[in-house]
Parts: structure tokens; sequence; C-alpha cells
């Protein structure tokens, strides 16, 4: 097998990326990040993190198609009061759903033109994802944004590859209280927390 070329300095001076230009709370939080390569949201029951999976997604219709792949709660009624509550009708033209479907039919989906810029997978433990899916996944459509929601067992993500995944995505972002805390290869971000619902966070919080 041939070994792969050297990158030189030059070459990795030149080279440009796809950086999604946050404002506002989501620059104080994620900052400015690359549209591109893995992200991982998780957290325990009832802490807020589907809704924030949800507000994401509605903020990232600003660079791009979302396609939310919902394994865990299908087309449920909860899933249908998340969208609901969360207004994602204003975005209807560039936030799209699919039940739980498959890692090879989504390849396929994925390889057409005009496909999804950004995936949600709802959620790791749901999808059953195995490392080689994930790591095709990321080696095949190495321009789009895959998001990856998670149980946690305290805090930090449940099961091992739940664990493998936040080792290696870009941004982690934990749920606690109607909270999130973001942590990972940040560009541009000021290191804020980010509430999902101020009022509940701040109740949780003892902040009143």
């Amino acid at each position: 097998m041939a070994l792969k070329r050297a990158i030189s300095v030059d070459q990795m001076y030149k080279m440009k990326f796809s950086i999604m230009n946050f404002e506002g709370k989501f620059k104080a939080s994620f900052g400015e990040p690359q549209l591109g390569g893995s992200w991982i949201i998780f957290g325990n029951s009832s802490n807020g993190k589907t809704s924030l999976a949800m507000q994401v997604a509605k903020y990232l219709t600003k660079f791009g198609v979302v396609l939310y792949n919902s394994f865990e709660e299908g087309a449920s009624m909860s899933f249908q009061n998340t969208v609901v509550r969360n207004q994602m009708r204003d975005v209807a033209g560039k936030f799209l759903i699919i039940e739980g479907e498959g890692f090879e039919d989504l390849s396929i989906r994925l390889n057409k033109r005009r496909s999804a810029d950004i995936i949600i997978i709802d959620s790791i433990q749901h999808s059953k994802i195995t490392k080689s899916q994930y790591e095709d996944l990321k080696k095949n459509f190495q321009n789009k944004l895959f998001i990856y929601i998670s149980h946690a067992r305290g805090k930090l993500p449940k099961g091992e590859i739940a664990d493998y995944i936040r080792y290696d995505s870009d941004l982690k972002i934990r749920a606690e209280g109607f909270r999130a805390f973001v942590d990972g290869r940040l560009n541009k971000s000021e290191g804020k927390y980010f509430d999902i619902y101020p009022e509940k966070s701040k109740i949780y919080w003892n902040e009143l």
C-alpha cells in the first residue's frame, strides 16, 4: 500500500475551509465552527438535549440543509411537540426529517446531488451505529457536518461508541439543567454556556 503524501507547511497555510460565521449567543458558545466533521450533544434524560438539538438545527439552516434522522422518537407525538415548540415551520424548506434510516440507505441519500449539508443522528444508542459506520460517514462525506445525540451516564456519554465519538468530535456539547456547556476545538468562542430554556436553567442552577 502506497504511503500518503506528506503535507508541506505552505500547503497547510493555503488550505481553505468552509466556516460558519455564527453570531450572537451562538458565536459566544459555539464559536465559528467548520461545516464538516462531527459534533456530539449528550446529557441525561429531561435536561433539554433534544430541545437543544432542535434549536441548534434551526440555527444551522442558515448555513445549509439540515436532515434530522430520528431513530429514538421517530414520528411520535413527543417529537412532533418538540418540532412545534421550536417553530420549525419557520425553516421548513431547509429542515427535513427521516424516521430511523439505516446507514447504508443514509449514505445513498447523501451521495445524491443537493443532499443535506448537516445530518443529526438521534440517538447513538438507538441507531446502533458502529465504529466503522461512523468512520465511513466521516471519510466519505468530509464536507458535511454530522451531529450525534447521546444518552449520558453522569457527565459522560453512555457507552463505548458514544465515548469514541466524543473523543473524535470537534465540539462536545453537554446538556445539564437546561443549559449547554461546550468544549472542543473551538474557533473564536467566548466560552459561554448556552441556555436552552433560561427560565428553567436559572431555577436548576439556583440563580433566581
